[in-house]
């Protein structure tokens, strides 16, 4: 049986936060923040809903890295 994604819980209250504000991710920043912490708590690759985090952050790097 598959294990249950630690940051699931996060995920969905940014979606729940998302649909009641109307999609507007500037009301949500608590929550996606939240959801940060957690990604932070776990390995690289541990949760499902923190891949999009994990690429943001590769690309950041990328752009620094590549502007020198």
């Amino acid at each position: 049986m598959p294990q249950k994604d630690p940051c699931q819980k996060q995920a969905c209250e940014i979606q729940k936060c998302l649909q009641a504000n109307n999609y507007l991710e500037s009301k949500c920043q608590a929550v996606i923040q939240e959801l940060r912490k957690c990604c932070a708590r776990y390995p690289k690759g541990r949760s499902l809903v923190c891949s999009g985090f994990e690429k943001e952050e590769e690309e950041k790097l990328a752009m620094k890295s590549g502007s020198k």
